[in-house]
């Protein structure tokens, strides 16, 4: 089985609140809603794409109880996303005793490493990160991450947590493909090479470190 990250990032590395201004203000974040303004149809389309391969996620505990809250309302049977989020597998690295109202939901307490370890040799299929940065920071270290598809968007926020805490990718990840937006987004796709460069995103000419 695949892990898969997807994530937003802005060019300086924050993924922190990227949907709305009261999304994540922990630590006194202030700057969240930065990636709405360059939303657009062809982002929309790539990670409509991007998404439809997940057979299951995994999930940080704030992430899962932040997603937990807003996706089970959404009941729309023609809306493809809340339909593969409420109905597959999910799985939360949290200690014991969270509430998993919003299932089928299996609880990774204890080392989380060794579950997902586990899990990869479970079987077939892709198991997706949507945003729990600190958990996939931590799969990346431990080499468990496949691949990395993430969203760049073309502003410098200036505070917030970060996906990569140093100045670049984490190494053994090679670009494979890249889209980028009529509103500037950056799409790209990398995959665990197992090599020890340091992995680049390219806008336009210039490569540009994942980090900030």
């Amino acid at each position: 089985m695949r892990i898969v990250l997807l994530n937003f990032l802005s060019l300086d590395g924050v993924y922190q609140g990227p949907g709305s201004p009261d999304e994540d203000r922990t630590d006194g974040f202030e700057r969240g809603g930065w990636l709405v303004p360059f939303v657009d149809a062809a982002f929309e389309r790539v990670i409509e794409t991007w998404a439809a391969s997940a057979t299951g996620f995994l999930f940080g505990r704030r992430t899962y109880q932040e997603f937990g809250a807003v996706w089970p309302t959404i009941t729309d049977p023609n809306d493809v996303n809340a339909k593969r989020l409420n109905t597959l597998p999910k799985y939360v690295a949290s200690s014991p005793g969270i509430q998993t109202s919003w299932g089928p939901a299996t609880v990774l307490a204890g080392n989380v490493e060794a579950a997902v370890a586990e899990l990869k040799q479970s079987g077939e299929g892709e198991l997706q990160i949507h945003g729990s940065g600190r958990l996939g920071r931590s799969l990346v270290a431990a080499n468990l991450v496949d691949e990395m598809r993430l969203t760049i968007a073309p502003v410098i926020v200036g505070q917030g947590r970060k996906l990569f805490g140093d100045t670049s990718a984490p190494r053994g990840f090679e670009l494979v493909e890249q889209k980028q937006t009529p509103s500037g987004l950056l799409l790209a796709r990398f995959v665990q090479s197992g090599d020890a460069g340091v992995g680049t995103y390219v806008r336009g000419e210039t490569n540009v470190g994942l980090g900030g």
